[in-house]
């Protein structure tokens, strides 16, 4: 996809979306891993989990976050393909270790808890909307969980105009 490739993680609800969004704005080429690349399967093999299973754990937060993963061959795929000067996959998955050193970089949005729990008040019907799953996220966020480490923290506190800005002067 690119001669240069970014993954921008970090917990649910800490700008990875929106981050994307005005990559976009700005001309740059971004890839929504939530909506392009992610489904539900084992983070081990990538074998793609049974709808069944999948519906009998839809009010289990933990197991569908445990499953969200990417698919490795799409994203060696975007990668190999260097057409573009630059891409940013931006998006969680709970296999990253398995593609994670293609990247020629990694941030992790990083954001507290207050302002966690008001951006998920702002998006009603979406993940971190039930109780059960800010729970979860909360907890995730606390502990790291799912996050690499040894990747470029970026403050998601700030205006998202500034977050971007921030990523872009590492990737210079």
């Amino acid at each position: 996809m690119a001669v240069k490739n970014y993954l921008i993680e970090g917990s649910s609800g800490s700008g990875k979306t929106s981050v994307a969004t005005e990559l976009e704005r700005r001309g740059y080429h971004a890839v929504h891993g939530d909506r392009v690349l992610a489904y539900q399967g084992d983070p081990e093999t990538g074998a793609r989990l049974d709808p069944l299973l999948i519906v009998q754990h839809r009010g289990n937060p933990e197991f569908i976050s445990r499953h969200h993963i990417w698919d490795v061959a799409q994203v060696e795929a975007l990668i190999a393909d260097q057409s573009q000067p630059a891409s940013f996959f931006c998006g969680g998955s709970r296999n990253f270790h398995q593609f994670i050193d293609l990247f020629d970089a990694v941030f992790v949005l990083e954001v507290d808890a207050q302002t966690l729990n008001q951006r998920l008040d702002a998006r009603p019907n979406e993940w971190g909307s039930a109780p059960a799953e800010r729970a979860l996220i909360l907890r995730q966020l606390a502990e790291r969980e799912g996050i690499p480490e040894n990747a470029i923290s970026i403050d998601t506190k700030v205006p998202i105009a500034d977050v971007v800005d921030d990523i872009l002067a590492h990737c210079k």
